[in-house]
């Protein structure tokens, strides 16, 4: 189980109230939050192991270079006073280095990689897995990993984490009518506003799907384009024309790496905490109370 990390203490952020608070005071929902979703999800899918993966670079330079409006609109420069700093919630921002002190305590590996996303590290231990792989993530873009022959599932949370809808090829396809890999080309043919990516005017989600099952892939599109096949309507041809430049760099923006060079973890799943003094530590300085309890508990059974 490989979990998108920041997606998920966004997700719990929001999802817990405000007034779950530390013993000083400081807010701890994210926290509490956090730790609730993933015990929830080690006892609904009992994985053998469980990485947190981490953004050590929301914004890589080598993606903007490609696409500079890739997540510009989520720069903070004026907040924070930095040129590719995240706008974040103030009282989110404090709760991070909690977070990764718990999953630390605990004995929860969490991997991060400079110069590189959650979703690349994401991508690249799921290329390296030898079983079945569940990714827990609130976003989309990991839906191009979707693989049956691999065993690659999407859990994607409706409501908190108790609901997930679960995306394999055959929900995949009756959702977007694409397969995993077709997805990513999707995405980029569409747009996404949440990240900044243009797309072709014009071509929205349900044409996107009609030209990919019609060619196969984007590479198939442009390849026909070329050929000057006579099934695109002339203001498909004009927009895909127009839009080649944004269409050759756009696969490596969007596609996530599968070869990012990752630390040494261990990604079993705990079954006692890894530093038990620490743990109790942090339980009683941020006032971690059953969330913490609960996780532990699931860890142990």
């Amino acid at each position: 189980m490989l979990l998108d990390t920041a997606s998920l203490y966004f997700r719990a952020y929001f999802g817990v109230p405000e007034s779950v608070r530390a013993p000083d005071g400081t807010p701890v929902n994210a926290v509490r939050g956090l730790l609730d979703f993933i015990a929830r999800l080690v006892a609904d899918h009992r994985p053998d192991d469980l990485v947190a993966c981490l953004d050590e670079d929301w914004r890589p330079a080598w993606r903007v270079a490609l696409i500079p409006t890739y997540k510009a609109h989520r720069v903070a420069e004026e907040t924070t006073g930095g040129p590719d700093a995240e706008a974040v919630p103030d009282t989110l921002t404090p709760q991070v280095p909690v977070i990764l002190d718990v999953l630390d305590a605990i004995g929860i590996a969490r991997v991060g990689a400079p110069d590189y996303e959650a979703d690349d590290v994401i991508g690249t231990l799921t290329h390296r897995a030898t079983g079945p792989v569940d990714i827990v993530t609130g976003d989309r873009d990991l839906l191009q990993l979707v693989n049956d022959a691999r065993g690659v599932r999407v859990l994607h949370p409706v409501k908190g984490v108790g609901t997930l809808t679960t995306f394999d090829e055959t929900a995949l396809r009756e959702k977007y009518g694409v397969d995993g890999p077709g997805y990513a080309d999707l995405a980029l043919l569409r747009g996404d506003p949440s990240d900044g990516l243009p797309g072709v005017p014009g071509v929205g989600e349900k044409t996107a799907a009609r030209l990919l099952d019609r060619y196969g892939s984007l590479d198939g599109i442009l390849a026909a384009l070329r050929a000057q096949d006579p099934g695109f309507t002339p203001a498909q041809r004009k927009r895909l024309t127009e839009a080649e430049p944004y269409l050759a760099v756009a696969p490596r923006v969007v596609r996530v790496a599968t070869d990012v060079p990752l630390p040494d973890h261990d990604p079993a799943l705990p079954a006692a905490p890894a530093d038990p003094r620490r743990v109790d530590e942090l339980a009683a300085r941020w006032g971690l109370g059953g969330s913490l309890t609960r996780l532990l508990t699931t860890l142990a059974g």
